[in-house]
């Protein structure tokens, strides 16, 4: 019993690392799971769980998380490739974002519609107008705020395409 509660300790309290992974410690017998990479002295499996699936890795490797902000602060950068792949990602990620909007809106609208039904109103109401701007007006304008991020992305985007590196505008040494 008191196993059992450790280990539901364990799994449930908060940690640094992100919460779709756990990792379970071995030693012996003894097994323990933790939101933590494993001590020394244990064989460490990593429990990852994304989507409705898990997956269970040997990891006796032990690494160690890099924190992007901690990266640029130490100066290392990421690669230009790289950024405008996170860029992609970025933008792939608030149109997908925007379909959910629409898929919402349409959700509320029905959901309106049949309300204005089952009350036996017209679609003249004044009530049901206000109540169907509202909701028309609240999904606009999450919309339009992605709408502008998506487009502040695509010029940075195009900015960093165009920006020529170091690497790149060093000319060949004439001989």
């Amino acid at each position: 019993m008191a196993r059992l509660i450790l280990t539901l300790i364990c799994v449930i309290l908060p940690s640094v690392v992100q919460a779709n992974t756990i990792y379970k410690c071995r030693k012996d017998d003894k097994i323990v799971f933790s939101q933590t990479a494993c001590p020394q002295e244990f064989s460490q499996h990593k429990i990852e769980y994304q989507l409705g699936i898990t997956t269970e890795v040997d990891s006796d490797k032990r690494n160690i998380p890099v924190d992007p902000l901690q990266a640029l602060l130490n100066r290392q950068t990421i690669s230009k490739e790289k950024l405008l792949q996170l860029l992609d990602g970025e933008i792939y990620r608030l149109k997908q974002e925007n379909s959910y909007f629409e898929i919402l809106r349409a959700s509320e609208l029905q959901k309106l519609e049949r309300k204005r039904y089952w009350q036996n109103k017209e679609k003249s109401d004044p009530e049901y107008i206000n109540e169907m701007d509202d909701i028309n007006t609240r999904f606009n304008a999450l919309t339009v705020s992605n709408n502008s991020a998506m487009q502040q992305l695509k010029d940075r985007k195009s900015q960093i395409s165009t920006e020529v590196s170091p690497e790149e505008s060093k000319e060949p040494e004439k001989h």
